[in-house]
């Protein structure tokens, strides 16, 4: 069914990077990373620590038919530093979910795990679209807020959502990530 999708046409053999922070909505990556890999992309997954505690790095190795990135000590295809191939190595990277803790380390340059190196590492025109998922008091909160305004300004990331509605922790508002399919069509817009 994704491909027959004429709109994901701009994301067939090109390689993207997928990274995965810490966040309930991990879940739904794995349903985004089958729709890219059936397109026809070459789709790397990368992930922290926490976002492995939510879904499996198997699930996604099973889903791309590559290997998963979890540590920047792990060299599986090539003998440079992992965190540089990785980041010359691809023509769009997606980061969802975006907790506001990989906000922040992204917007101030922090680089303490795997996903936080990659994208500090990216060359300037690599294009990054983020997806942020977290409360919707951690969106509105002002920090978070301009930790967003600064990856928009300073080095032009797109983001898509957050979206409105339930969340896990019981409550609803601005915060819930957006839906797979709208990640992966605004992907494909950043490509074409």
């Amino acid at each position: 069914m994704a491909e027959a999708n004429p709109q994901l046409a701009a994301l067939k053999g090109r390689r993207i990077l997928v990274a995965l922070s810490g966040g309930i909505a991990c879940y739904k990556i794995a349903s985004l990373v089958s729709t890219v890999a059936q397109v026809g992309a070459d789709v790397t997954v990368m992930m922290t620590e926490a976002a492995t505690r939510f879904v499996t790095p198997l699930t996604f190795q099973t889903l791309s038919g590559r290997p998963v990135y979890t540590s920047m000590w792990q060299a599986e295809e090539n003998f440079d530093a992992q965190h540089i191939a990785l980041a010359r190595g691809c023509d769009l990277v997606i980061l969802a979910p975006a907790t506001a803790n990989m906000l922040a380390k992204i917007s101030h340059g922090i680089c303490d795990d795997l996903v936080s190196t990659v994208i500090c590492a990216l060359p300037r025109e690599t294009p990054v679209l983020i997806a942020p998922a977290m409360n919707t008091e951690m969106w509105n909160n002002p920090i978070t807020q301009k930790n967003v305004a600064e990856l928009r300004d300073t080095l032009n990331y797109q983001f898509i959502g957050p979206d409105e509605g339930w969340q896990a922790c019981r409550t609803s508002g601005a915060g819930r990530m957006s839906e797979a399919d709208d990640i992966v069509a605004a992907a494909a817009s950043l490509l074409e």
